[in-house]
């Protein structure tokens, strides 16, 4: 559940990726935009976060070792106290499908490279429908 807009704290963002530049990049894009940010650099990193305290959104990497974005967000979505978090996917594969994103109900995608208008746009959005 979100509460950030009846908090009036700024909205937390976990940035999933096992690219320390990766995360960095969009850590210093979304905090330069007023949102709080944590990082994650590993699947079984960011579920033991989002457990302990979930974030108001996950940016994840789809290509991480061990577990990849797409276990990540089943195992969020098996989670009932979790399962309505949203979740954005991001990836440099051209070939994912739109029935990949629906098989693991996240909530957008976003390409890599990252552009930056792109980022913002999608995290302002998902976030405005989860008020």
């Amino acid at each position: 559940m979100n509460y950030w807009s009846s908090q009036r704290r700024n909205p937390c963002v976990l940035v999933v990726d096992d690219v320390i530049d990766n995360s960095y990049l969009l850590q210093v894009l979304l905090e330069g935009e007023g949102y709080q940010v944590e990082i994650a650099d590993s699947g079984r990193a960011a579920i033991a976060k989002i457990s302990a305290s979930p974030p108001d959104l996950v940016l994840l990497d789809v290509m991480m070792p061990e577990m990849n974005g797409f276990e990540v967000a089943q195992q969020i979505r098996q989670n009932q106290k979790l399962s309505s978090l949203p979740i954005v996917l991001v990836t440099g594969h051209d070939s994912l499908q739109p029935s990949a994103l629906e098989t693991v109900k996240v909530n957008g995608l976003i390409r890599k490279p990252i552009d930056f208008e792109e980022v913002l746009t999608k995290v302002e959005s998902v976030l405005t429908t989860q008020k």
